[in-house]
């Protein structure tokens, strides 16, 4: 045995040894007994890596998502509370606009608990599974939601007549339930054993999912959002036939400044669901891309940074969808205001 170091020893107990072969050691360091050895243990533990792991250092993208997450709960909680206060708001419309609050309020609770398991408390596998788990089921209803308003819209223009009966409420209630199913299937997945805590190879942009996982996740946000842009087209497009048909039967036509004056708000519409399509688009399609591109080796940083859009687009649902409908503002406005608006009268649409 040759050694070059200092040792340095501390045994308060007898030592016995028992060696049949002869020993040949060299020393050109002191040896000395103390406190040293304990200090070397000491820092072992210290790096020892299968110890808990310590809360993250606080980042300005965590305060960022955590906020929002705040701001996205009060909004969405308002709007389910109007909606399931009210008897009278039962129209596939409200239960759709319900659904989606529900769906985002969910996901600003997931944005929270992630900001609490990342930097308040020290986090574990459990955390990271059941955050992960909550925002992807979450997501998945929200956007399943936004196509079935979308869907909604749809239908009211192309069967106005039929469209908002018993029969079609039974139908979204239907439609909302297998949402839900499908949505909690998916969210499910990390929970069941498809994450990378044991492979971390195996990692996506966004731990602990797998790459696999969160591609198909991205695939079918990707394919939603084409449905939605493809219903809203054929919005435009009934709309448009509509505008053409009513012109005709009263010998008007689409140019004549009378009908223009008269149905000025067709350009409106349209720049309002231009800004509901951009703000859609814009907000979940860097996400998906990156969560399709990225892998393990990717910077947390572009993680977070595509992140905060998905989840902004939770925080202005409740804007571009619910409080614009007039119905909704009136129970808000009664319930802040009950002796200036006596009364509601919902249009079932």
């Amino acid at each position: 045995m040759e050694w070059n170091g200092p040792i340095a020893m501390e045994w308060n107990g007898p030592i016995e040894i028992e060696w049949n072969g002869p020993i040949a050691m060299k020393w050109n360091g002191p040896i000395s007994s103390g406190s040293g050895m304990s200090s070397y243990l000491s820092l072992l533990d210290q790096s020892d890596p299968t110890g808990v792991p310590e809360a993250s250092p606080l980042s300005l993208w965590g305060v960022a998502l955590c906020v929002s997450g705040t701001l996205i709960v009060s909004e969405n909680a308002i709007v389910v509370a109007a909606i399931l206060a009210t008897p009278s708001l039962r129209a596939p419309v409200f239960l759709l606009l319900a659904s989606l609050a529900l769906a985002d309020l969910l996901a600003g609770v997931a944005l929270i608990l992630h900001f609490l398991f990342l930097f308040c408390v020290e986090p574990t596998d459990w955390s990271e599974l059941m955050t992960s788990g909550l925002l992807a089921t979450s997501l998945t209803a929200s956007l399943l939601s936004l196509m079935g308003v979308a869907l909604d819209r749809y239908l009211s223009l192309s069967h106005a007549l039929t469209y908002g009966s018993r029969h079609s409420r039974r139908c979204a209630a239907g439609l909302l339930a297998l949402v839900w199913l499908g949505s909690c299937l998916i969210g499910s997945g990390p929970v069941l054993g498809w994450h990378c805590l044991n492979d971390i190879t195996s990692c996506s942009v966004a731990r602990p999912l797998t790459r696999t996982y969160l591609s198909l996740l991205c695939g079918g946000f990707l394919l939603v959002v084409m449905v939605t842009l493809q219903l809203y087209t054929g919005i435009c497009r009934v709309a448009r036939r509509h505008a053409h048909a009513i012109a005709t039967q009263r010998h008007f036509l689409p140019d004549d400044q009378s009908y223009a004056s008269k149905h000025g708000g067709r350009g409106k519409g349209l720049s309002r669901l231009l800004l509901v399509l951009g703000v859609f688009v814009s907000c979940w399609t860097p996400f998906a891309l990156y969560g399709l591109l990225g892998d393990a080796s990717s910077s947390p940083l572009y993680t977070y940074a595509t992140l905060v859009p998905a989840a902004g687009n939770s925080l202005l649902n409740p804007l571009l969808y619910s409080l614009r409908n007039r119905d909704i503002r009136l129970v808000l406005l009664h319930a802040c205001c009950p002796h200036r608006h006596n009364t509601h009268r919902p249009v079932d649409v």
